[in-house]
């Protein structure tokens, strides 16, 4: 049962977090929509979709959100424990530093378990949307946005110009242009008309067009050649009136939601990306065993070619030197077998290639694997941190609290990309680097705690002043009072 201290411990712990929380989801969120933005722009995207594709995104930063949420909460509201002079009050009453981290840090252990469950069951389902969404976006054509007096090949098959748009919702036009694309096997064709206008289709999936007083300029130069094109002369159709129909359904249907890539690892959760581990092990040993076996019988067939003098008669197991051959045999032997090195070092250039790609792709998929639980255990590191932090600085607010954290969390992001990159390019254990920015924020943790419970002035200034007083002395010069005269 939880007691009165405890309460009131808890309750200002999650005031500054839900704040926090609700501003580092929305920092996050207009990150990804100015990264993004360029998806969106005239692909004819409903508000909806775009919310959808927000939220997908923005579950995905949770696992980064929640643990600078936490360092920030806990410096902000053990800043106000001091500000306040309560932690003195509490400890006046016997109440010791730890009975009052305690509360917090079941707190905080509980959201660490809450998000290792979240990354490994949740996430993968948004990853797995927000990506699709993605790639169905980019594969969409722009929606129809004509633009008067400039040539729009938005309509699959078609280059469009319209000279003047105009009418209550914009379905009439003047000085019309329409172009049909076509290739060496199809008719050529091209419209002129004075004006058109926009008509409601029966099929949804068309565009009605009617036009008047125009000309269809059209050949018959399919599968002809370049001569029989030159000879034959253009065929001019006058119309008073043409209705023209145009297939949008590459437009109109747009299966944003649908989901066609399916076997991404960011997909899976914890106990499926141990089965991708190993089946990943087990193809780059088979590949790794490739490598060796193919390379070690070009550079034996290299070898072997520049001593194949030796079929001579001579003694078994005596080579004979090139110095002994001579004239254009010697050439002949000197230039195959640089070809042959040449071609030795091209293969092993691209196996190196296709070394990289694998290792890059193992190392993604257990940092991936292991930051599940890495980033739950940064949770309580950070707890330690910034509780430790706030009861020694005594500053609540989003002040100096907020400073600190920030400098920490970039510290612990670039130790994060760091070892990252350093496992991507084979020169790191990538269980060692999803492991080790928490490996080194661990004994800081342990020791600001240490401070906080022993009641270290860490951050007064007169204390350092006092310990460095002895070396600036030696530069400050003294001022001796003089006697007025």
């Amino acid at each position: 049962m939880l007691k009165i201290l405890d309460r009131y411990i808890i309750k200002t712990f999650f005031g500054p977090f839900f704040f926090i929380f609700s501003v580092l989801f929305f920092i996050f969120i207009v990150n990804i929509i100015w990264v993004q933005l360029g998806q969106f722009m005239g692909k004819g995207l409903s508000y909806w979709q775009i919310l959808k594709l927000l939220f997908y995104l923005g579950v995905n930063v949770i696992s980064m959100v929640l643990p600078l949420t936490i360092l920030l909460a806990s410096i902000m509201s053990f800043g106000e424990f001091g500000e306040r002079y309560e932690l003195a009050a509490m400890k006046a009453a016997g109440i010791p530093l730890t009975r009052v981290m305690t509360p917090l840090l079941g707190i905080s252990t509980i959201l660490a378990i809450m998000l290792y469950f979240f990354s490994s069951n949740i996430i993968p389902d948004f990853q797995k949307k927000a990506k699709n969404m993605l790639f169905n976006i980019a594969q969409t054509k722009p929606a129809l946005n004509f633009t008067p007096g400039q040539f729009i090949d938005q309509i699959p098959g078609y280059m469009v110009k319209f000279d003047k748009i105009h009418g209550e919702s914009g379905e009439n036009i003047d000085g019309v242009f329409v172009h049909k694309k076509a290739n060496a096997y199809e008719n050529q064709q091209s419209i002129v008309a004075e004006k058109g206008k926009f008509v409601p289709a029966a099929n949804k999936n068309f565009l009605k067009l009617v036009l008047y007083n125009g000309y269809v300029f059209e050949d018959a130069f399919a599968g002809k050649g370049d001569n029989v094109r030159l000879k034959q002369p253009d065929q001019a159709i006058k119309f008073d009136t043409l209705v023209s129909h145009f297939d949008i359904s590459e437009i109109i249907n747009k299966a944003i939601e649908k989901e066609q890539i399916t076997d991404d690892y960011r997909f899976e959760n914890y106990p499926q990306l141990n089965k991708t581990i190993a089946k990943t092990k087990k193809d780059n040993k088979q590949f790794f065993d490739n490598i060796g076996s193919e390379v070690l019988n070009q550079t034996n067939s290299v070898v072997t070619y520049m001593d194949k003098g030796n079929k001579h008669k001579v003694a078994p197991k005596t080579q004979i030197k090139l110095d002994t051959v001579k004239g254009d045999k010697k050439l002949e032997i000197i230039y195959n077998s640089y070809n042959r090195l040449d071609n030795l070092k091209s293969t092993l250039e691209s196996k190196k290639n296709e070394y990289s790609s694998n290792v890059k792709y193992f190392s993604k998929v257990v940092i991936y694997q292991q930051r599940m639980v890495a980033y739950s255990v940064t949770c309580i590191i950070f707890f330690l941190i910034g509780s430790s932090l706030g009861s020694i600085i005594r500053k609540g607010g989003m002040g100096l609290p907020v400073i600190i954290a920030i400098v920490i969390f970039i510290i612990f992001y670039v130790m994060n990309v760091g070892v990252e990159n350093m496992s991507w390019s084979g020169k790191m254990n990538p269980y060692l680097a999803a492991w080790l920015p928490n490996l080194i924020l661990l004994p800081f943790g342990v020791w600001m705690t240490y401070k906080a419970l022993t009641d270290s002035q860490l951050f007064d200034a007169e204390k350092y002043k006092a310990l460095f007083k002895p070396i600036t002395k030696r530069f400050t010069k003294s001022k001796e009072h003089q006697r007025y005269q």
